[in-house]
């Protein structure tokens, strides 16, 4: 197995909610990790949070990765790269329905700025942020790897798609380009020291943080989307993992990139609980749990949303080797520490 300690891996996005996370896990692993991130959805306190919970303080540099002409130096700087994990991108379903051309310039131009960079200091090794939106409404549940990619519900679904359409094309023509693209489902939760978490800067575009505003009184009231679903309980489902979980999954897709265990230079693997819950079992473990009463609400439904998505993980249970453990109370109960955490230091 590869030697960890002297491998430089670049995140971008790396003080974003998925990617501090994952920089932690990294570090952990024993990677010398370097971070790029231009904090738009992110505060410079995450550096701290990351450096409490490893005792090791990452190389930070603040940058936009939509301008070349502001990131060509950091990659001469940084031509020992050996592996990049890419998270920089805007993430929220709703949002990108009203700011279609941000997402697109956002998700897709960073990317290919990325990669062309890496091109110039022959960087192979490529993990991939993707999503489960790529499948748009699936046909059947739960959904695998082969499931069809139905066109994007979303733009931000479509910059996914577009984005892993890319990366494919680059690994048929260059195969020692190889890339790994994991799709996950929906992460939430924190780190258990309660260091780092989630903190979106505005109102909150996910489930959780709003659910967690909302109990400690920044939010006044959590709207949820519709209750005339084909669902139980007639409200979405989705598959919720604990962001440590997922954080952990590229640590072994890294390693399995690092040792050349691919079976091609292309492999995708889903990335979820493969259980899903309703938004209205989601309140009620975060109830439960907390013993906080939530003020929420039955509004109309939200463009972009699909009824039901969740993952068979079997994929990534087998390959990679991986498995989520973190239950739904478990990423609950550390979202309200956080939560609870952030509060008190303001």
């Amino acid at each position: 197995m590869t030697q960890t300690n002297n491998i430089k891996v670049l995140v971008t996005g790396g003080l974003g909610y998925i990617g501090s996370h994952t920089v932690v896990e990294l570090q952990n692993a024993g990677f010398n990790v370097v971070i790029l991130d231009n904090l738009s959805n992110s505060t410079i306190d995450v550096l701290e949070g990351i450096t409490k919970i490893t005792g090791i303080t990452p190389d930070f540099y603040s940058l936009d990765l939509r301008s070349k002409e502001d990131i060509k130096p950091f990659f001469k700087t940084h031509s020992d790269i050996s592996g990049v994990v890419h998270f920089a991108a805007s993430k929220a379903v709703g949002e990108s329905v009203q700011k279609p051309l941000f997402y697109y310039q956002n998700n897709v131009t960073t990317l290919i700025n990325v990669l062309q960079e890496l091109k110039s200091i022959e960087c192979q090794n490529f993990i991939f942020s993707s999503s489960c939106t790529v499948y748009g409404e699936a046909d059947s549940l739960p959904i695998t790897e082969t499931s069809p990619i139905k066109p994007a519900v979303s733009p931000y679904g479509n910059t996914k798609q577009i984005s892993e359409e890319i990366l494919r094309d680059i690994c048929v023509i260059n195969r020692k380009f190889k890339t790994v693209a994991l799709r996950y489902f929906n992460p939430i939760g924190a780190h258990s020291s309660g260091y780092i978490g989630e903190l979106p800067l505005g109102v909150p575009q996910n489930l959780v943080p709003y659910i967690t505003q909302t109990a400690i009184g920044v939010r006044e009231q959590l709207p949820v989307f519709g209750d005339d679903y084909p669902t139980e309980d007639g409200t979405c489902i989705r598959d919720y993992i604990h962001v440590v979980d997922v954080a952990k999954a590229h640590v072994v897709a890294l390693n399995r990139l690092l040792n050349s265990q691919q079976e091609s230079n292309y492999e995708v693997f889903n990335i979820g609980t493969g259980n899903g819950s309703s938004v209205l079992q989601v309140i009620e473990s975060f109830e439960e749990v907390t013993n906080q009463k939530l003020n929420y609400k039955i509004v109309d439904r939200r463009l972009g949303d699909v009824t039901s998505a969740y993952a068979d993980t079997t994929k990534a249970n087998t390959i990679l080797g991986w498995k989520a453990r973190f239950s739904l109370d478990d990423a609950m109960r550390d979202a309200w520490n956080w939560e609870k955490k952030i509060r008190t230091k303001k």
